[in-house]
C-alpha cells in the first residue's frame, strides 16, 4: 500500500510539472504569433 501511493505521489508531481511547462510553451507560441500577426497588419 504504502509503495503505491509513493508510487502514485511521484507520478502526480511529474504529471503536474508536465502541465505548467505545457502551459508555458503554449504562452510562447501564442506571444509568437501575436507578433507575427502584427508584422502582417503593418505590411
Amino acid at each position: 500500500m504504502k509503495i503505491w501511493f509513493a508510487l502514485l505521489s511521484i507520478i502526480g508531481v511529474f504529471f503536474l510539472g508536465g502541465c505548467n511547462t505545457i502551459k508555458g510553451v503554449g504562452q510562447d507560441l501564442q506571444k509568437a504569433g501575436e507578433k507575427i500577426e502584427d508584422a502582417a497588419k503593418r505590411k
